[in-house]
């Protein structure tokens, strides 16, 4: 499969490199143009593109951007991509944090169905709730006795399933959290978000999650992120956020 990933951070540099492992060609691209995002692809053996580039003649895009960042992306870079082409968004809403505040966002809409709104056409939402950390370092193959599971949501089948094929292939099992309208349940301080789940833990946090009370434990997650210190690690977010989480208490 060919593949574009468009932000090439944390999350979307690892995935190109998994999806690589994986057999997949991929093309990266980031806010640089293709000089910028050359070196990182020539390191991993993708190919270097702008982000039109990245959604031409693939069957498959990531979108692994800031959330502000994407009302920034061209108007029409999705209007030529062939309706069966799955969006994957992986993106979180960080506002106070990192990001402005996106007012919708804030009265409740899901984070995924405002980047749906913004691009134009829908997305599946998928790698959002792994830490990078856990997805670069802890994924195992499938079958593998307490291997980690990551959410993704979706309204389209053919889609979901395509998205769930690839987080297999980069060492998760997926867990089908339901409609891009309910893909809340999987969005930041809820009890599914970066907890380092397997199946089944996976799926009663997603069933645990409340609408409309991520904002409040947010609030709750910032003063624990600020006792951490600069350089908290990797167990330690995991504790903290598993801390929130109503089934690891």
């Amino acid at each position: 499969m060919k593949i574009g990933i468009i932000g090439t951070g944390n999350i979307g540099g690892t995935l190109a490199r998994k999806m690589i492992a994986a057999g997949h060609e991929v093309v990266v691209a980031n806010s640089k143009g293709i000089e910028g995002v050359r070196s990182f692809a020539n390191e991993i053996g993708a190919t270097p593109a702008d982000v039109s580039g990245a959604v031409q003649g693939v069957q498959a895009i990531v979108l692994s951007i800031p959330l502000p960042a994407v009302a920034e992306l061209p108007h029409d870079l999705f209007a030529s991509v062939p309706a069966e082409v799955p969006v994957i968004d992986t993106g979180n809403y960080y506002p106070g944090l990192r990001d402005d505040h996106i007012s919708a966002i804030d009265q409740g809409m899901p984070e995924s169905v405002w980047v749906s709104r913004q691009i134009g056409r829908p997305v599946i939402k998928a790698f959002n709730n792994l830490l990078a950390y856990t997805l670069a370092e802890l994924g195992q193959p499938e079958g593998s006795p307490g291997r980690l599971a990551a959410a993704v949501a979706g309204d389209d089948e053919r889609a979901v399933e395509k998205v769930m094929e690839l987080v297999s292939e980069a060492g998760f099992d997926p867990i089908y959290s339901g409609s891009l309208e309910e893909s809340w349940r999987q969005q930041p301080s809820t009890p599914a978000y970066c907890c380092d789940y397997a199946a089944s833990e996976m799926r009663r946090a997603l069933d645990a999650a409340v609408q409309g009370e991520a904002a409040k434990i947010r609030d709750r997650m910032l003063e624990s992120f600020a006792k951490l210190g600069s350089n908290p690690s990797h167990a330690d977010i995991v504790a903290m956020n598993r801390s929130l989480s109503p089934i690891s208490r």
